[in-house]
């Protein structure tokens, strides 16, 4: 489900609503789950069994490519599948979609126990109230992704994409893979897209929320906003390359925000 474009802004806001007798909701975003990383495979599996949280909402790019629902029986994926199951018997699961898991489909969320949260969502947990996006939709300065942000969000793209045999689907999601790998290692972080502050403080300001909470970047920070408000970037996870793993998340509970990093024995 695509977010809003900042000058199209939603008339209706969705709105999930916590259970106030929950304790603890964690946020996550960004670990890219993929079968040539089974240390953050593992890292994941480990926190969603086992963390005190009563609810676990991931923002989007929780694997790092998901070719169609058809996958969700064989290999990596099906081991992803089995995980979610587990978590989703102790804890509610929500899922919302990101650039690299957008085609993720009402059957796999059905099976894994997970429900789906719109892009942007309004959590309103006890009496506090946030904005919940993957944050990719507010990376203005991007055009030539939100162009293609917006073709493959459209159903005849999808319709036409996942009509394809599920080998020929991954094999162009490899080539995909790729390419942006490829076109990252030229760059330094800096070159990559942002948030623009002004389309999230618009955000804010419609759904009546005083802080935004969103993955993507990759660049874990709060940042002050125009209106006295606040935008909280999530962390990406890695603990399968280089010497200093990542897992940064977000814990809310009835106090505030409180910022986690997993990878810290």
């Amino acid at each position: 489900m695509s977010g809003a474009a900042p000058a199209d802004l939603p008339g209706a806001w969705p709105v999930w609503v916590a259970d106030p007798a929950w304790t603890t909701i964690d946020l996550l975003s960004d670990v890219h789950l993929h079968a040539d990383m089974p240390r953050t495979f593992e890292a994941w599996r480990q926190h969603l069994l086992h963390t005190p949280a009563q609810a676990v909402l991931m923002l989007g790019d929780l694997f790092e490519v998901w070719v169609g629902d058809d996958a969700r029986h064989t290999g990596f994926e099906a081991q992803c599948l089995e995980v979610l199951r587990q978590a989703s018997c102790q804890r509610t699961l929500a899922f919302l979609p990101g650039n690299r898991d957008f085609l993720v489909g009402d059957v796999l969320l059905a099976e894994a126990g997970m429900q789906r949260l719109a892009d942007p969502t309004v959590l309103q947990a006890w009496e506090q109230r946030w904005l919940l996006s993957h944050g990719d939709a507010l990376c203005l300065d991007d055009a030539e992704y939100q162009r293609f942000r917006t073709l493959v969000r459209g159903d005849a793209w999808q319709a036409q994409f996942l009509a394809q045999p599920l080998v020929e689907r991954q094999r162009q999601a490899r080539a995909m893979r790729d390419a942006s790998a490829a076109r990252q290692a030229g760059q330094s972080p800096a070159d990559w897209g942002e948030v623009d502050d002004a389309a999230a403080a618009q955000w804010l300001a419609a759904a009546d929320a005083p802080a935004l909470i969103h993955g993507h970047t990759h660049r874990p920070a709060s940042h002050a906003l125009p209106g006295g408000r606040v935008r909280h970037v999530l962390g990406d996870w890695d603990f399968d390359h280089g010497t200093t793993p990542r897992a940064r998340i977000l814990r809310l509970t009835r106090d505030g925000l409180q910022a986690i990093d997993l990878a810290t024995p």
